[in-house]
C-alpha cells in the first residue's frame, strides 16, 4: 500500500522508538522514504511482528507502591508571572514502546529533540524547538502510522504556522483526518489517538484528542496538561448526546471507548460536518521555567494502572539516580506491565535541562505548643494529688 511520509524534512531528526541520535539520521531517513514498501497488513498478520520487544529490564530497584500512589494533580495548569526569566530549556528525550498483553502492536510515536533547523527555515526563529507525538491505533495500525508520518508536515504547511500555532495545530489534525479518509489504499475504517507536543524555546503546546495523556513535572509535582477524552466525561457526553450520538456502558455509540480520535470513518459522517466521535484536539500552552523538570507523555496503556502524580514521583526519583530520559520511559513501561495493564504501551519522557532534578529539600517545621491558664492550673493540681 502507498503511504505519504513527511520525506520533506531532513537530518538531523529522527522518528526513533528509542532515545534521538544524530548517528542513526540517514538509516531513519531510509526508513521514511521506503516506508511506503515496507508497511503492508493481511488479516492474519499484524504490521510489525508481535514478538519484537522494545524495551530493557535493568536491575534499577522499582519505587515501592506506597511511595508512588498519592495524588496532589492541578490540570490546566498555566504560569502567569514568569515572563522575565531566562531560562531556556534544553530538550532531550527518551521512548519506549512495549506491545504487552495484547497479540499486536498498534501504538506509533515521534521524537524530534531538534526542529530548529526546520523551524529556521519558515520562522527565522534561534530558539530551540522540538516535537513529540504519541498515536494509539485501534482497528490496526493504519491510521497511527499515517497521522505519525504526517502530522508535523501538515502542522508546518498550515497558512497559520508559525504565527499562531494554536490554529495551526487544530487544523493540521482536522487536515490528517480528512486526509485519511481520501487515502483508498489504506484501511480507513481504522483509527488513532494523537498527543502531540510542540516546543518553541520556552512555550511549549500540547494538542490532544483521545484518552493519551501530557504530565508535566514540576519539582516533584504532576502537572496534567491533557484531558482524557471519555465518552462518560461531562463535557464529552454533553456534545456527544448534543450531535445524536448515544453512551452504551461508556462506550460511543457502543463501539468506541473514546470520544475524540482520527479516522474511525465508519463512524463518521461527511467531511466538514460535525458528528459525536470529533478529530478536534484540546490544546493547552505553557510557559516553561526552571521548575518544570520534565513531561511524561504516555499512551492509556501507562495511565489505566498509574496515576499521573505516581508517574511523576517515580520518573524524577530515575532521573535523579541516572539522568537517562530513555532508561526512565522503559522503567516506567516496567512499571505498567507489573501493575498488570491490558494494553499496548509507549511512553515519552522529555526534559528540559541537561542536568538531573535537584533534591528538593524540605525545611524543618518547629512545633510549638501552647497551653491555657486553665489547663496549666488543671495539670498543676494533677500532679501534685500525685504526690
Amino acid at each position: 500500500m502507498h503511504m505519504a511520509a513527511y520525506t520533506d524534512f531532513s537530518p538531523p531528526f529522527a522518528i526513533v522508538e528509542g532515545s534521538y541520535s544524530k548517528e542513526n539520521t540517514s538509516a531513519v531517513k531510509d526508513e521514511l522514504l521506503e516506508g511506503s514498501n515496507k508497511l503492508k497488513m493481511t488479516d492474519d498478520k499484524p504490521l510489525r511482528d508481535p514478538s519484537v520487544v522494545r524495551y530493557s529490564v535493568n536491575s534499577t530497584a522499582l519505587v515501592a507502591d506506597t511511595d508512588l500512589d498519592f495524588e496532589i494533580t492541578e490540570k490546566g495548569f498555566q504560569h502567569h508571572s514568569e515572563g522575565q526569566s531566562n531560562f531556556e530549556p534544553i530538550f532531550r528525550s527518551g521512548s519506549c514502546a512495549e506491545k504487552g498483553p495484547k497479540q499486536y502492536m498498534e501504538d506509533e510515536h515521534i521524537c524530534i529533540d531538534d526542529l530548529v533547523i526546520h523551524v529556521n527555515e519558515i520562522a527565522g526563529s534561534t530558539s530551540p524547538a522540538a516535537f513529540y507525538g504519541v498515536f494509539d491505533g485501534h482497528g490496526g495500525t493504519d491510521a497511527a502510522l499515517f497521522v505519525r508520518n504526517n502530522i508535523l508536515k501538515f502542522i508546518m504547511e498550515d497558512p497559520c504556522f508559525p504565527m499562531c500555532l494554536e490554529k495551526a495545530l487544530k487544523n493540521a489534525f482536522l487536515k490528517a483526518d480528512y486526509a485519511f479518509a481520501d487515502d483508498s489504499s489504506i484501511d480507513i475504517s481504522s483509527g488513532t489517538t494523537a498527543l502531540t507536543a510542540l516546543m518553541f524555546g520556552r512555550n511549549m503546546i500540547v494538542a490532544n484528542a483521545g484518552d493519551c495523556r501530557a504530565v508535566l513535572g514540576k519539582r516533584g509535582k504532576a502537572i496534567e496538561l491533557s484531558k482524557d477524552h471519555k465518552p462518560n466525561s461531562a463535557s464529552e457526553r454533553h456534545r456527544i448526546e448534543k450531535l445524536g450520538g448515544v453512551i452504551y456502558d461508556g462506550y460511543l455509540n457502543g463501539q468506541l471507548s473514546i470520544a475524540r480520535a482520527l479516522g474511525d470513518w465508519h463512524m463518521k459522517g461527511p467531511k466538514g460536518s460535525a458528528y459525536p466521535l470529533s478529530a478536534e484536539p484540546e490544546l493547552q500552552e505553557t510557559l516553561l521555567t526552571e521548575d518544570d523538570e520534565f513531561l511524561i507523555m504516555g499512551c492509556d496503556g501507562l495511565w489505566d494502572v498509574m496515576s499521573s502524580q505516581c508517574a511523576v514521583t517515580m520518573a524524577r526519583k530515575e532521573l535523579m539516580l541516572h539522568n537517562d530520559p530513555e532508561r526512565c520511559s522503559r522503567e516506567l513501561v516496567r512499571e505498567a506491565l507489573k501493575r498488570n495493564t491490558c494494553d499496548n504501551l509507549t511512553v515519552i519522557v522529555i526534559c528540559f535541562s541537561p542536568d538531573p532534578p535537584t533534591r528538593i529539600e524540605i525545611p524543618p517545621t518547629r512545633i510549638c505548643r501552647s497551653i491555657s491558664v486553665e489547663g496549666l492550673n488543671l495539670l498543676k493540681s494533677v500532679l501534685e494529688s500525685n504526690s
